[in-house]
């Protein structure tokens, strides 16, 4: 289906380019509908098209070591998937799935290059629009990486647990080991200085008693709070390497297409010099 120019006003990518350029641009790109639930592309398929969101939803995933589904990310309006493939001209790395009724802009290398050559400042004004997205990915990680899992934890914990931590943190300081030592002190210094009138004489039974009875209370409680401890452990590993993986594949992505339009970019320029020349 054609595109009208219109319709590239509204995409963040094609914000820059003046009247004439999205001319161009419009005559060369197709508008792609499909149908929910259809897939539009998967790993391994040839990545000669790419795609710009303008409706709908779509989901695009990748497969872990594990063969478990990730979500990559789910474009809205204007937000554009299979470009470092297109631009790469290698296949998919990721599936890309219409989760409801969705039209898409397709466009390809071949696309990109007749804009170029017809209008060479439009690449630079494309760079440009990518230059911000890679910021707003920057912004967006440096957000992601900053979350502090020790909080995340705090705001889910319950009652139980908060009073788990407080026993964990009172038992194992110095605070508890003084007042416990004096109160052990006074309480057998009483009954020996009482003689006949001792509640507990010697060997303090009484006292073994309670003392059991607080060891069995105090070592399941402190078993809870070095459960959370665990918890928050593997959930700011797991943070970790979540924000990493993304870091690393925004940015790799990022620069393939920035690196690959900057070629275009040479390649043109250099063709309209043979042309002058």
């Amino acid at each position: 289906m054609p595109c009208a120019p219109e319709e590239l006003k509204h995409i963040p990518l094609f914000e820059l380019l003046d009247d004439e350029e999205l001319a161009v641009l419009a005559g060369q790109v197709e508008i792609r509908r499909f149908a929910a639930r259809q897939r539009i592309f998967k790993i391994g398929d040839p990545g000669n098209k790419a795609f710009v969101m303008l409706s709908g939803v779509v989901r695009v995933t990748t497969v872990d070591e594990d063969q478990q589904e990730v979500l990559i990310e789910e474009p809205g309006h204007g937000g554009f998937f299979g470009f470092a493939s297109m631009l790469d001209e290698t296949p998919h790395q990721s599936n890309a799935m219409a989760v409801e009724a969705s039209e898409c802009l397709e466009l390809d290398r071949h696309d990109i290059t007749e804009l170029l050559k017809r209008k060479p400042m439009a690449g630079l004004d494309m760079l440009t629009m990518l230059g911000r997205q890679f910021h707003a990915s920057q912004r967006l990680i440096q957000l992601r990486a900053s979350r502090n899992a020790n909080e995340m934890i705090d705001d889910a914990e319950t009652f139980g647990e908060r009073i788990a931590d407080g026993v964990a943190r009172f038992g194992g300081s110095w605070n508890f080991i003084i007042t416990f030592l004096v109160v052990l002190v006074v309480y057998t210094c009483i009954n020996i200085f009482l003689k006949q009138r001792m509640w507990d004489p010697y060997p303090f039974i009484l006292l073994n008693l309670f003392l059991s009875m607080l060891a069995a209370i105090q070592a399941p409680v402190i078993m809870m709070s070095q459960n959370r401890q665990d918890t928050k452990d593997r959930l700011r590993s797991e943070l970790d390497f979540d924000v990493n993986r993304r870091a690393e594949a925004e940015i790799q992505a990022l620069s393939r297409k920035l690196n690959l339009i900057t070629d275009k970019i040479g390649d043109v320029e250099d063709q309209l010099r043979e042309m002058r020349g």
